[in-house]
């Protein structure tokens, strides 16, 4: 494959029918243009593979090169249970890779599977020819994990790392999502917050679990567990009439809801009291994305295609630099204040 010709913003510029002096507004932030020119205009830079000269010294201290010789493939390997974060995880992949020229396709891992086959269905798929592959979050069974993690090509982990596991990963932080939704909380004078999320299913959901704990804490606030939905679910029928009893019993004045596809049963939920929204209590969902199903909700942003975006440049770092020690990264999201809060008491 031949080396690809360095872009400029003048090829921008062409591409667009816009002036240079535009594109250069455009790329550094000025004011000038509408959001929407501006957005084309960063889109179309990464599409054409364009750096600035900082972004280039950048790539080349991690060895990484701007204009690489040859087109790499890697993969994107999931299983039903990913299905929620592919696309958005998929598009950050997309949008960085396709300023190296690299390509990224996805791959169903199947869910029914003795674990005895796992390493001939691997060797079958074609998976270990790879470039590099990426593991989403919610890979089910959880017997493929380990199967994955002894992959002999680069790997990124889209999510948090067992203990002990030698692996690079990339998440978005929830940690600091769980904080920031305790602490908008008590900004608007909420003390009985209730908690709702499964604590078992996935690594992260017991981080959110003890981010809550720890943020509660440290306002001085003590906690119940009995007050708070964080069982395993047994099946949704029964989870949600324990729920429902649980919100009538305690009576909390604000809920945080740390699992994207139980916001709409708590929320439902509300409804089904008698409880208004936000008038009769708050509500903070982490959504990966805001549900036309929902009102405007108050909720961290959950950084999902940030998340590939960032992963996208892991795995060019993890190939260029195959002997450094293993790095994990969080993304931190900012805070999206919705309909669904307002004041305690209110």
């Amino acid at each position: 494959m031949p080396t690809r010709k360095r872009v400029t913003m003048k090829t921008i510029a062409k591409e667009l029918g816009l002036t240079i002096q535009t594109v250069s507004k455009a790329l550094k932030g000025k004011p000038g243009m509408s959001e929407a020119t501006r957005q084309q205009i960063v889109q179309t830079a990464e599409k054409l593979g364009y750096y600035t000269m900082d972004q280039i010294r950048s790539l080349r201290l991690d060895r990484i090169a701007p204009y690489p010789n040859e087109r790499l493939r890697f993969l994107l390997v999931q299983t039903a249970e990913s299905v929620a974060y592919n696309r958005l995880f998929l598009q950050g992949l997309q949008d960085r890779f396709i300023t190296f020229g690299h390509r990224i396709e996805l791959l169903m891992l199947p869910r029914t599977i003795k674990e005895a086959h796992m390493r001939d269905w691997i060797e079958e798929s074609g998976m270990a020819y790879a470039d590099g592959v990426f593991i989403a979050p919610s890979i089910m069974p959880k017997a493929w994990e380990p199967a994955l993690f002894e992959l002999k090509v680069p790997r990124i982990l889209l999510s948090f790392p067992p203990p002990c596991v030698k692996i690079d990963s990339v998440i978005w932080d929830v940690y600091e999502a769980t904080f920031q939704s305790v602490a908008y909380l008590r900004s608007l004078g909420h003390e009985r917050i209730m908690y709702v999320g499964d604590t078992h299913a996935q690594r992260g959901f017991i981080l959110r679990w003890q981010a809550f704990c720890h943020a509660m804490s440290l306002h001085g606030i003590e906690i119940d567990p009995a007050m708070h939905s964080i069982h395993e679910r047994s099946g949704l029928s029964q989870w949600r009439e324990e729920l429902k009893e649980q919100m009538r019993q305690y009576a909390p004045s604000a809920i945080i809801c740390g699992i994207d596809h139980e916001v709409s049963a708590v929320y439902d939920l509300c409804g089904e009291l008698g409880w208004r929204v936000p008038e009769d209590v708050s509500v903070v969902g982490f959504l990966n994305e805001q549900s036309e199903a929902l009102p405007l909700f108050t909720r961290p942003l959950l950084p999902i295609r940030e998340t590939g975006y960032r992963a996208a440049d892991r795995m060019l770092w993890r190939i260029a630099n195959p002997t450094l020690p293993f790095e994990h990264i969080r993304i931190q999201g900012d805070f999206f204040v919705g309909g669904t809060t307002a004041l305690a008491g209110s």
